[in-house]
């Protein structure tokens, strides 16, 4: 067929309309990365999973070599989703400064550190936060004997601190502000900072309150011989982080977690999640447990995929109370990590 094109208007037009398709075609266009971190997971037969060094509660090997913590929990959720084996998962132990690297390296699929949400990291250095699992703050443990209460006590401490958190900037600035002149002792990992402080190299030690908790349960002696401060000098939201750009894992990453949380809420247990799901006449309850339905296959799991998660890992209180709370030697209160209507802010967007 032979075209005509007749004055320039009409080229003009023709090249906006080619330019147009060319750009609505790129945006259905899925990205090039989309699935990538599932398939390399289900090829590897495993979660390669980045935590915490040695740290009570979140992540730490007990005495048999198992690994154990509310981190190690929710890699082992992700894991429940995908293999539908909560022990198909590698755990990588990561100091603060190397965590980021690693994952953005692919050395990793997923990081579940103690690591705050922040705007620099997300749009900063290529890595996207799914959601929240747990809400903290920045404070300070202290001798207790030297009774020191308040931010003004610190004038001219020594402050053992952790290099490549957030901590070191937060509390550089609530100092300027307050002006406090104080020393900061950095070091490359929290154990290492952990101890400085137990050695009395330095005065304080700062990190986020469940951290300091955990430092201080394994204090040698009598962990009554440090004190917490009440003050929290920042908001740490704290998050599983993936790399940017496969957003199939990305959702999923998120909606394991959502789903953790939901269980909590409709009362379903790693006890109870069978026969609920056998016994129950409730059509929410038959969609969330994916028994009618294929809610899962949207995401590459199989239908049944949040009944196995529960039953495998448990709901976000038994995480919670089992790595941190009174099923645990840190007996951390669940403050604002409570569902939304028990006065907290965790609550899940709908299954529909």
């Amino acid at each position: 067929m032979k075209i005509e094109i007749k004055g320039r208007s009409n080229v003009r037009s023709i090249f906006v309309s080619a330019c147009l398709w060319v750009m609505i075609g790129a945006l259905h266009t899925p990205s090039v990365m989309a699935g990538e971190t599932l398939t390399r997971v289900r090829s590897n037969g495993k979660v390669r999973c980045g935590v915490t060094e040695r740290l009570l509660g979140f992540s730490y090997q007990d005495k048999s070599g198992r690994w154990q913590g509310f981190n190690v929990d929710f890699c082992r959720a992700i894991a429940s989703a995908v293999f539908g084996n909560p022990d198909k998962v590698s755990f990588i132990p990561l100091s603060a400064p190397n965590r980021f690297p690693v994952l953005l390296s692919r050395k990793i699929d997923i990081l579940a550190h103690t690591a705050t949400w922040t705007f620099g990291r997300e749009a900063g250095i290529g890595v996207q936060f799914p959601a929240i699992y747990f809400y903290d703050g920045q404070t300070f443990m202290v001798p207790a004997k030297k009774k020191l209460k308040k931010l003004e006590d610190l004038k001219g401490a020594t402050i053992c601190v952790e290099k490549g958190t957030t901590f070191q900037l937060n509390m550089a600035d609530v100092f300027q502000v307050k002006k406090i002149p104080y020393t900061p002792m950095v070091f490359d990992s929290f154990e290492e900072v952990g101890k400085a402080f137990l050695a009395g190299k330095c005065e304080a030690c700062t990190a986020e309150r469940s951290v300091l908790s955990a430092l201080r349960a394994e204090a040698p002696g009598n962990a009554k011989g440090f004190t917490i401060m009440r003050r929290e000098i920042s908001k740490e939201p704290l998050g599983p982080v993936v790399r940017r750009g496969d957003d199939e894992w990305i959702t999923l990453v998120r909606w394991v977690l959502f789903a953790l949380i939901e269980a909590e809420e409709r009362g379903i247990t790693s006890k109870n999640v069978r026969q609920i799901q056998k016994t129950t006449t409730d059509t929410e309850i038959l969609r969330f447990l994916n028994t009618s339905g294929s809610l899962g296959k949207s995401l590459g799991l199989k239908s049944d995929w949040v009944a196995r998660v529960i039953e495998q890992v448990g709901n976000y209180e038994e995480i919670f109370e089992r790595n941190l709370g009174a099923g645990s030697v840190l007996k951390i209160e669940r403050g604002m990590n409570r569902l939304w209507n028990k006065g907290g802010l965790l609550y899940a967007p709908s299954f529909q």
